[in-house]
């Protein structure tokens, strides 16, 4: 028809590519990749940490970081950065638009050799930090946070978002689990605080409980948080202060994370979660922070567990940076 703009079939007048969500190399957030550690120039690095072999009961988890990777493009689009109608804001638009995110790729890891894939992941972190980047580590099971921690060299306070106190004594020779890093993090010089968020499991011991409130640790169960959500970050952090946080996904109640291997009744809501994180990134200055224990061998067709760990990741991110 005269006059008419309509295209032909298969023109794509001049426009970029569209690159949809199932398209392209699965960087998170279609964030440039940089492998070469001495050459990041970025403010955060997010690296994938693809181990599950502290896993006791049922493996999978050493491709959730895959998995978030690829339900992380669902949010990408031709506008940068991400838009929450409930705020009527954008988030993370500055850092898509000067590209300052770097995927980094995965720690290498050793089948079998946990305590050389431990030392691995340890000096990626050490070496994305003296860069100046803040981590985001996709996990794996929750055994990860140990070398990660380990590698950051400076004095934090750590917050634990889970149902679990992960705070296992050592034995049967047993150190590396994910039941185990909490107890093992705890011990590191430059942890200042931990402060345990969330727990409700029936499958924790009196002695672990025990044993963490024992070594100086904030306990703060489901009952504890539901009663007063607002206090519990300025309990556990003062303000302006360095902090990790690390996320299981099993914080959120079950029928939300079918994906998780160890999920449990009473847990948070998704909206109970992001608002205490968003507490966290306005008060503490957060220098990493990891999202654990997302199964995709276990998860449902849809991905709904790993999609709703990439939405954590990103929600999170996009508050640290706002502040």
């Amino acid at each position: 028809m005269a006059g008419s703009s309509r295209p032909e079939p298969g023109e794509n007048l001049g426009q970029e590519r569209l690159d949809m969500p199932f398209t392209g190399i699965a960087s998170f957030l279609r964030a440039p990749v940089c492998t070469d550690l001495d050459a990041l120039d970025a403010d955060v690095a997010f690296i994938g940490v693809p181990t599950d072999e502290g896993s006791p009961f049922m493996p999978g988890s050493r491709f959730g970081p895959r998995a978030l990777r690829e339900h992380s493009l669902r949010f990408v689009s031709s506008e940068p950065g991400y838009y929450d109608p409930q705020r009527r804001r954008r988030y993370l638009e500055a850092d898509m638009v000067g590209r300052r995110m770097a995927d980094v790729g995965d720690a290498d890891i050793l089948p079998t050799n946990v305590v050389g894939t431990f030392a691995n992941i340890s000096n990626s972190v050490e070496r994305i930090r003296e860069r100046g980047a803040m981590i985001v580590a996709l996990g794996g099971d929750h055994a990860i946070t140990y070398p990660v921690v380990r590698g950051l060299q400076e004095p934090i306070h750590v917050l634990h978002f889970d149902a679990h106190l992960d705070y296992m004594p050592f034995v049967h020779g047993l150190e590396y689990t994910n039941q185990h890093a909490f107890r093992q993090l705890r011990a590191l010089p430059t942890v200042e605080t931990l402060t345990q968020i969330g727990i409700r499991s029936i499958r924790n011991t009196q002695e672990m409980l025990e044993d963490s409130l024992g070594d100086g640790n904030h306990v703060v169960t489901m009952e504890e948080f539901r009663r007063s959500p607002t206090d519990v970050v300025s309990a556990a952090v003062p303000e302006g202060a360095a902090c990790y946080v690390s996320i299981d996904i099993d914080v959120l109640d079950m029928p939300l994370v079918p994906g998780c291997v160890s999920a449990e009744p009473d847990g948070m809501s998704y909206g109970e979660l992001r608002d205490t994180l968003r507490q966290v990134a306005k008060r503490a200055r957060v220098i990493g922070f990891d999202l654990v224990e997302v199964n995709p061998l276990l998860d449902v067709r849809t991905g709904v567990t790993a999609y709703l760990g990439a939405h954590t990741v990103i929600e999170f991110l996009g508050a640290i940076r706002d502040h």
